[in-house]
């Protein structure tokens, strides 16, 4: 009997995890598929029990849902539930078991960017929402100290230094602060919006004081090269956009799903054509 996975969220037409997934079904032979559910909010706790009762094998958890799911499984990993986001659910003999992959996903992907050992580097953060929220406590659950998080409000990075439950040693920073000492940091992540298209001539900062041994990361892929890269390649840095991060967070859920781990190149090659190239 062919098994059920899919991606929850609303909206949900334009995701390309579909796509992905079901290539790998196809690559590995796997008698599954993938498909994506557009669930409206209120609708979220009947959608869960629906999939329990019927046994879909395990999907995907994308916004609004990441963190209304969290009340809805019956058990819920350490680190996800530090994060306060579910990205993966697991269908383990009719038990609900939520993971969150964001956040190994990014580090997975970084650390084939990364020219040193990423627990000893240096790590500036861009941003306090979701996916930083993610990237940062994940960062510091493998040892990660040296974490500093910029935003717009200074107050919601203090927030999130404040609830990780790992060790670590950051400093919430103001924007000014964050461009003076710039190349005191071996990796800068952008986790916001600021140069997703159609604003493509947008930066979080200014990269005017920054070292080219840094590795400067955004974990947009529309458009694939921002102008934060932009203008970090310019500078002669390392740069690195988010098709990793993206097909890595896959990857994992797929591995969780299947016991195998799969091919990245594969599912880079089809990101990369369904974003036209």
């Amino acid at each position: 009997m062919e098994k059920v996975y899919g991606v929850i969220g609303c909206p949900i037409a334009h995701s390309m995890s579909p796509e992905m997934h079901n290539d790998l079904f196809d690559f590995y032979q796997l008698q599954s598929r993938y498909h994506a559910f557009h669930i409206e909010p209120e609708k979220l706790s009947d959608a869960i029990k629906g999939f329990k009762a019927i046994g879909v094998s395990g999907f995907n958890v994308t916004v609004p849902h990441k963190i209304a799911i969290l009340d809805l499984l019956d058990e819920v990993e350490a680190v996800a539930l530090n994060i306060g986001a579910v990205n993966t659910v697991v269908n383990e003999e009719g038990r609900l078991v939520g993971y969150n992959t964001d956040g190994q996903g990014y580090i997975h992907s970084i650390k084939q960017k990364m020219n040193q050992s990423l627990e000893q580097s240096r790590v500036l953060l861009i941003g306090a929402g979701g996916a930083a929220r993610a990237i940062y406590i994940t960062l510091a659950s493998i040892g990660v100290l040296n974490v500093d998080i910029v935003n717009r409000t200074k107050e919601k990075a203090v927030e999130l230094i404040g609830s990780c439950q790992y060790k670590n040693s950051s400093t919430a920073l103001t924007i000014k602060e964050v461009e003076q000492a710039l190349g005191q940091y071996d990796l800068i992540i952008n986790t916001t919006s600021i140069g997703m298209h159609p604003h493509v001539e947008e930066s979080p900062i200014s990269l005017e004081n920054l070292s080219e041994n840094t590795v400067v990361s955004d974990i947009i892929y529309n458009p694939l090269k921002t102008k934060l890269l932009k203008d970090a390649e310019q500078k002669g840095a390392t740069i690195d956009n988010g098709i990793g991060m993206f097909v890595n967070q896959g990857a994992l859920a797929f591995e969780k799903w299947t016991g195998i781990f799969p091919d990245t190149t594969r599912m880079e090659t089809v990101v990369k054509k369904k974003l036209g190239g």
